[in-house]
């Protein structure tokens, strides 16, 4: 059974690995690694390192645009069923989701899409919140406990950006990508990091620029949350800042599945 899982948007895997992703994956050794924006092929990976430490590698590419997007599941526990993409052309050709079935549980690997780049894939980013927020309640219907790890490219609260008040009109903080974060929490979802962590300043992606690192000027854009019927499953969750083979970090939680509600 899975019990800690990472989530983390490496912004290209080989650019990644080349900054030490490996041996950082090595002290880790979590059951289960999301990868989102891999930004490669699988066979343009050489993955001998993550076999040798016992992991499954399960992938999903972008297929209309090559060297972008893409999604990537790591695991120890041998899934017992994979979906690749959920079922709608214009996101699976672009490698957003992957879902592994294990047991009773269900993991969705999801690289949600930005609108930083203007109004058209603004525009797009919001059809796929709608579209992804039924497809989400559908296989909740037959799948009530689901895991969903990724970027979701959104801050939820005031408290999960340095500066709202700079940033209430920019993509990613917009009111009306909040209130469907709002919507989803509320519908059954559980933001595992605010489940146990109600502090400020905690952050997993920071502009390249003007050293918004190094002064923790950042967004928390990616979540592990999971399904009502696996709140009493939490046992903790954290943020790890210091891994810097992207312009995100990672997230984990660890969950104890044996628990009487899972």
């Amino acid at each position: 059974m899975i019990k800690d899982i990472i989530s983390y948007n490496v912004n290209g895997i080989r650019s990644a690995i080349n900054k030490g992703l490996v041996d950082w994956l090595k002290a880790k050794q979590p059951d289960v690694l999301c990868l989102q924006e891999v930004k490669a092929e699988r066979e343009q990976v050489n993955l001998l390192p993550f076999e040798e430490m016992g992991y499954q590698v399960f992938w999903q590419s972008a297929s209309r645009k090559k060297g972008y997007s893409g999604v990537a599941v790591f695991t120890k526990v041998k899934p017992d069923n994979v979906v690749y993409g959920c079922n709608i052309d214009c996101y699976d050709e672009e490698g957003r989701v992957l879902q592994l079935d294990f047991g009773e549980i269900t993991l969705l690997n999801t690289y949600f899409p930005s609108g930083s780049s203007g109004d058209i894939r603004q525009a797009f980013k919001m059809q796929f919140l709608d579209d992804y927020y039924q497809y989400y309640l559908q296989l909740q219907q037959t799948r009530p406990k689901l895991i969903i790890c990724g970027d979701y490219n959104i801050c939820h609260e005031a408290i999960d950006i340095h500066n709202p008040k700079a940033n209430v009109k920019t993509s990613g903080f917009l009111p009306e990508e909040r209130a469907w974060m709002s919507k989803f929490f509320n519908s059954g979802m559980i933001d595992t990091f605010r489940h146990i962590n109600k502090d400020p300043h905690h952050y997993t992606w920071w502009s390249t620029r003007v050293n918004a690192r190094a002064n923790n000027k950042g967004w928390r854009i990616d979540y592990i949350s999971v399904s009502e019927p696996l709140r009493e499953s939490i046992v903790t969750a954290q943020i790890y800042p210091d891994a810097v083979h992207s312009d995100h970090c990672p997230v984990y939680v660890s969950l104890d599945l044996n628990t009487a509600n899972a």
